[in-house]
């Protein structure tokens, strides 16, 4: 039913003013108003408004991809005040993925916030990958993950609050398999969906897996393919392989518990994710801190089937030019990787796998029981230098 006193009363201020009052870019009566006679100001909303919509058609740019890139958030972060408090375990200085904030001798907690664009069509999946990505931060620095809190942008007044609903039930739902109690949110209107969690969690101060200490001998480890980028594009443009958006979306939806627990009960020397930034950028931070080179094996990256055709077909978005441009200036590459694999290292992943440096004689023991908790696409893809410190060399792998 429409108020059509409310109504009056609310486009009689908005035509004096010239300008509709819930949107000052638009004129009163709207577009809107003229097509559908559906005033937005009043409170009204259109019956058909979308309720099953295909969610990456709505964004420029899909999943991490939407992140801003390292290079432009080094420079928008350079000159604040640094952090000088004992307390203060790990902080955004060592660019690590969680803060860590000491709280007794045992206790410390760790905490992280992640938010971006819808990576896949459906709204419950795409909750779902939104949580999963979240904690993936407290997964790599060791911690578990206890409470969230969620953060949603959503165009309201354009898609049915039903979307809005079922991506919070995917994110209530990937947050209970993690133990993770969500104990409310925020939400603002939007033109595009954006959606996250910032989630806390427990670390033990002695037990900390940070970013910045991987050594010279270590073997790096990946837990999950690479390519979502990519995929996530080509679904945009209406070219992804069926057989690739299910591999793609599945991987998303799976938490980081299993290996990061893993993890945590052998001598790790260093972690993170591999999220926005792609291979290159967050594995560049790590050797960057860690004051340490590394050596990537491009033959033995896990990739999803049909990642490199579709680099082949020139299916690359902007994000991956974006990382390249500034993870380049530390990347040296063999003359034989090929220009696919070189691309799939720049890919900015979503809800991607841990990298993990760990002691090579213990890499063999850390790989298996990987594989028998379930993480079955881990794979070693390197190692670690001495120098040149701070570079990555991509070359295939040495014969033995």
């Amino acid at each position: 039913m429409i108020d059509y006193g409310k109504r009056k009363r609310i486009m009689g201020r908005s035509t004096k003013l010239g300008h509709c009052i819930c949107n000052p870019k638009e004129p009163c009566p709207c577009d809107l108003f003229k097509q559908k006679n559906v005033c937005l100001c009043s409170g009204e909303r259109e019956e058909d408004a979308a309720g099953d919509v295909e969610l990456t058609k709505l964004v420029e740019n899909a999943g991490c991809a939407s992140k801003i890139s390292q290079d432009d958030l080094k420079k928008a972060l350079a000159g604040l005040p640094e952090i000088f408090d004992p307390r203060v375990l790990v902080s955004s200085s060592t660019c690590d993925d969680a803060g860590i904030y000491k709280l007794s001798e045992r206790l410390a907690l760790v905490q992280s916030v992640d938010v971006f664009t819808p990576v896949v069509d459906d709204a419950y999946t795409f909750g779902q990958i939104a949580a999963s990505n979240s904690v993936s931060d407290i997964y790599a620095m060791g911690g578990r993950p206890l409470t969230a809190l969620s953060i949603i942008a959503f165009p309201i007044e354009k898609l049915s609050h039903r979307v809005m609903n079922k991506m919070l039930q995917g994110g209530i739902d990937k947050l209970k398999e993690a133990g993770v109690v969500l104990l409310g949110g925020h939400s603002i209107k939007d033109r595009e969906v954006k959606f996250g969690f910032a989630v806390t969690g427990i670390i033990n101060p002695s037990r900390i897996i940070a970013n910045s200490n991987a050594e010279p001998g270590d073997v790096l480890i990946l837990t999950k393919p690479l390519g979502t980028g990519i995929i996530s594009f080509a679904r945009q443009l209406g070219k992804a392989p069926a057989s690739a958006l299910e591999t793609a979306s599945r991987s998303m939806i799976e938490l980081n518990k299993a290996a990061s627990e893993v993890m945590t009960k052998m001598d790790v020397r260093a972690a993170t994710d591999v999220t926005g930034f792609g291979l290159a950028g967050h594995l560049g931070e790590m050797v960057i801190q860690s004051g340490v080179s590394a050596e990537v094996w491009v033959d033995c990256l896990p990739v999803f089937d049909g990642v490199l055709d579709l680099v082949s077909e020139n299916l690359i978005s902007g994000a991956v030019e974006r990382n390249r441009e500034f993870a380049s200036k530390f990347v040296d590459c063999a003359k034989n990787i090929g220009e696919a694999l070189e691309t799939v290292v720049y890919d900015p992943q979503t809800s991607g796998g841990l990298l993990i440096s760990i002691a090579e004689k213990k890499s063999g023991e850390l790989l298996k029981k990987l594989k028998s908790q379930g993480v079955k696409h881990a794979a070693v893809i390197g190692r670690i230098g001495v120098k040149p410190r701070g570079r990555i060399l991509l070359r295939r792998k040495p014969k033995a």
